[in-house]
């Protein structure tokens, strides 16, 4: 690799830091850089570096929220666990079979997520929980074991998914659905680090500058996102989601 390529791969994982802490889809701006890099490199091994570096910032974002906003982790535990399992089975799914078909259904999902958000201009303004304790648990459980099993398997999107999921189904506001889906997120990550390097796909040399940098860019992210709230998060995340449409049409239709 030249200097440039270094540095590069090394701000994409900064400002993927940075995003990913604000509304998730942080792997829409370092995943295309390292297929830019690498593009003649295989995918597991693209994913599993690029994912063992973001852990680090999402485990950092979701200390932060924790520390600011009231996290039921009674609730969220069994979720956790959930995530776990979907990651370790999507990642394992993504060694044995092609994941290319979710690159054109992925446009179409994201495209619902953006207008939804849009539409309903007081959607994830207010925090009022839909359902009781017992029943969000089970919930959440569900969402964090599909989506879990989406992020080991493919990936792009999978924070911005769960902040919008939490939102929509167990009327969370932003904040306390992005403080959630860091926790989340980190989780299914882990899990699917796990099956990665077992496999010997890492590319460990990378991944410790890129996990630096990354947490520098994961404490500005939420260092932001509390100063300006709720509203500022739910706007980063409408402008995430429409990159993350335009750029993965563009994979999928054009290219």
């Amino acid at each position: 690799m030249t200097p440039f390529e270094i540095g590069l791969i090394l701000a994409g994982s900064f400002f993927g830091g940075f995003v990913n802490a604000i509304a998730g889809g942080g792997g829409l701006v370092s995943l295309p850089i390292m297929l830019g890099v690498f593009p003649q490199a295989s995918l597991p091994s693209i994913f599993g570096t690029t994912k063992s570096a973001m852990v680090w910032g999402t485990a950092w974002a979701a200390r932060s929220y924790a520390a600011h906003v009231n996290v039921s982790w009674m609730r969220l535990v069994p979720a956790l666990i959930m995530a776990v399992l979907g990651g370790f089975i999507g990642a394992w799914l993504l060694t044995h079979f092609e994941s290319e078909w979710l690159r054109k259904v992925l446009p179409v999902l994201l495209a619902f997520v953006f207008w939804y958000t849009l539409a309903s201009r007081h959607f994830g303004r207010d925090h009022v929980p839909t359902y009781h304790p017992r029943y969000e648990a089970a919930f959440a459980g569900v969402i964090a074991f599909c989506l879990g099993l989406y992020d080991g398997f493919f990936g792009p999107g999978t924070g911005s998914f769960f902040v919008f999921f939490f939102v929509r189904f167990l009327g969370y506001d932003f904040l306390h659905a992005s403080a959630s889906a860091k926790a989340l997120n980190a989780a299914t990550n882990s899990a699917a680090i796990c099956v990665f390097a077992s496999s010997g796909v890492i590319w460990w040399s990378l991944v410790i500058p890129m996990a630096v940098v990354n947490i520098v860019g994961a404490g500005l992210g939420t260092a932001v996102a509390f100063r300006r709230g709720s509203g500022f998060v739910r706007n980063i995340f409408l402008i995430v989601i429409a990159v993350l449409i335009l750029k993965t049409a563009i994979d999928a239709y054009w290219l």
